[in-house]
């Protein structure tokens, strides 16, 4: 059932590039300004180069396995035994970060405008969405994204142009002021959000364009790249300094916007975006952990997994993250380390053995 899913490497683009920045709007400014400061504009370049190796080496372990996902990858490079539990660490890492995602999601929702709303309706409402979307199976979720991925993009665009007049471009001066140290220490954390580009590798299987693949992946990496340096530095022109104290600096620099006493209150608008973006984001991870099961345990149809998962993805969006203010601490310290770790460094290691391998000996795929 799964050889007959067709998905183009365009449509790939469009799913990935608001699955990684859909959380990242909301907490990169934060979490760069604390670090960096004013120079906070150059973390996510910084941070790229971590994407662009992890785009890297997926597309070479696709080439050598070109119809494999890497859960199926792992038994064919380093055996049975060894596969199966490396494709469980995965599984966990994917289940771990999707409840975290949901976790997040819910949060901002509560604090900024549902106060009264119970946490567990707000993250079961939309497990359940997207639940749906992923039953439906791959081909849907990309049409789905296609349709959202304009709405996600547009206003944000209005947005920058909107805060325009309200840019104080001096407060980027003093340039690498405490030279480039402060920029690499704001890149850690914001280089766990571009190895996301690891998802990928649970859809080039699917592409009806692989030749295409590379240049797409690539190329989201890039976009993704200048759209966070060009959300920092709008914050850091309109909130200087201050951008770190602030747990969404750009839901702050919405209330901004204010044109003849009409057209205001854009925080709104900014909260509908991001939860477009936020159901990409959680339904394209929940759709790598349901693939990633039923690879797993070699079981013909996902299908069946899709409902008794999503109710576990909401278990660990509780189980693993007590409070605000231990989802806060894990996405800052912990997350860019063991992210770095599932998402780049053990990619990297399986194509160094399956090269090696290959020269040896010609590895069957």
């Amino acid at each position: 059932m799964m050889k007959n899913i067709k998905i183009s490497s365009l449509q790939m683009a469009m799913l990935m590039y608001p699955t990684i920045m859909a959380t990242a709007i909301l907490s990169i400014p934060s979490t760069t300004a604390n670090y960096a400061r004013q120079d906070m504009w150059l973390s996510p370049i910084l941070a790229s180069i971590i994407g662009f190796i992890t785009m890297f080496v997926i597309y070479k372990l696709h080439k050598l396995f070109p119809d494999k996902t890497i859960i199926q990858m792992n038994e064919l490079i380093i055996g049975k035994f060894l596969g199966k539990v490396l494709s469980f660490i995965f599984l966990l890492y994917f289940i771990l970060t999707t409840g975290q995602i949901i976790r997040d999601y819910g949060e901002f929702i509560v604090s900024s405008f549902l106060f009264k709303t119970p946490l567990v309706v707000i993250i079961s409402s939309m497990v359940l969405l997207s639940a749906f979307t992923v039953h439906a199976g791959l081909e849907v979720i990309s049409r789905v994204c296609q349709l959202i991925f304009p709405i996600f993009v547009i206003p944000f665009i209005l947005l920058i142009v909107l805060l325009s007049p309200e840019f104080e471009l001096g407060n980027i001066l003093p340039i690498l002021e405490r030279g480039m140290i402060s920029p690499i220490k704001g890149a850690i954390p914001t280089s766990g959000w571009f190895g996301e580009i690891i998802i990928i590798i649970f859809l080039l299987p699917y592409l009806t364009d692989k030749e295409k693949a590379y240049k797409y992946g690539m190329m989201t990496v890039f976009w993704v790249m200048i759209t966070l340096v060009i959300l920092n530095l709008t914050v850091l022109f309109v909130l200087g300094t201050t951008t770190s104290t602030k747990v969404y600096p750009l839901m702050n620099v919405s209330r901004y916007i204010s044109y003849a006493d009409f057209f205001e209150n854009l925080d709104a608008i900014t909260m509908a975006v991001w939860i477009l973006g936020a159901f990409i984001k959680i339904t394209v991870f929940y759709y790598a952990v349901v693939l990633s099961t039923t690879q797993l345990l070699n079981l013909s149809d996902y299908r069946s997994i899709v409902w008794p998962i999503g109710i576990l993805l909401v278990e660990f969006s509780f189980w693993s993250i007590p409070n605000m203010m231990a989802l806060s601490h894990e996405s800052s310290v912990y997350f860019p380390f063991y992210a770095f770790i599932i998402q780049t460094l053990i990619p990297m290691l399986l194509l160094l053995i399956a090269f090696i391998r290959k020269k040896s000996k010609p590895v069957k795929g």
